[in-house]
C-alpha cells in the first residue's frame, strides 16, 4: 500500500477509531498520526490476491484464519494501528478489548513491499510488529522482482532471515509447516511492467 500523511493534527486511539469507522479511506495510525492508505498497484494486489489463496486453500480445516489488507491490527507497546497486507492466525481469534474489528494476535504477518513504504516496511513498522507476543514469522514480497524475505523468530528471541530468489524457489512457511512455490505466490505477474 502507498502512505501518504494527511494532517499534522494528533488523534488519540479512540478518536482515530470513531473517525476510521466513518471515513472513506483506510488509515494507519502512528504516534497520534493518521496516515492515508491510498490503493495498490494491480501487481501488489495480484500478489497479496495470491498468496492469499494460496494459504486459505492450505489451511482448509485446519486451525488458522487468513486475512488480507482490510483487517486492522492493533499494537499496544507501540500504540499503532495497521492493516498488513496479509496475517494468519492460529486458533482463536483475539480482539482488541471493547472491539469487534481489531485483531491483537497475529501468528504471521506478510507485506507486498512498494517503493513509497518499503523502507517503513523493513523499519519502523517491523519493530512495531516485533513487539507483538504472538508474532513467529513476517515476510516481505517484492513486487519487482522474484524475490521473499523471510524473518523467523527463534526460540531465543531472535529474528533469523531466509532470502528465497525466482520462481524456481520455494520458501517453507516456519510457523505454519507450509511449503509454497514462488511462482504460485508470483503467478500472472509481468516484472517487465513497473506499475
Amino acid at each position: 500500500m502507498i502512505l501518504q500523511t494527511q494532517k499534522q493534527k494528533t488523534y488519540t486511539p479512540q478518536e482515530y477509531l470513531d473517525l476510521e469507522i466513518k471515513a472513506k479511506d483506510r488509515h494507519e495510525y502512528r504516534h497520534g498520526e493518521m496516515i492515508v492508505m491510498s490503493g495498490g498497484t494491480p501487481t501488489h494486489n495480484r500478489i497479496t490476491g495470491n498468496f492469499y489463496a494460496v494459504l486459505n486453500f492450505a489451511f482448509k480445516g485446519k486451525p488458522y484464519d487468513v486475512f488480507i489488507t482490510d483487517q486492522r491490527l492493533w499494537i499496544p507497546s507501540t500504540k499503532t494501528y495497521t492493516y498488513p497486507d496479509i496475517m494468519i492466525i492460529q486458533g482463536e481469534i483475539r480482539l482488541q478489548e471493547g472491539r469487534n474489528d481489531t485483531i491483537i494476535n497475529p501468528l504471521l504477518i506478510a507485506e507486498v513491499l512498494s517503493q513509497s513504504t518499503e523502507a517503513y516496511d523493513r523499519g519502523d513498522k517491523f519493530s512495531a510488529y516485533r513487539t507483538i507476543p504472538s508474532l513467529q514469522e513476517y515476510i516481505l514480497i517484492q513486487q519487482y522482482s522474484p524475490h521473499i524475505e523471510q524473518f523467523s523468530k527463534t526460540e531465543s528471541g531472535q529474528w533469523l532471515l531466509s532470502d528465497y530468489d525466482g520462481q524456481e524457489a520455494t520458501i517453507t512457511l516456519r510457523s505454519v509447516s507450509l511449503e509454497i512455490s514462488l511462482a504460485d505466490i508470483y503467478e500472472k505477474v509481468d516484472f517487465h511492467n513497473k506499475e
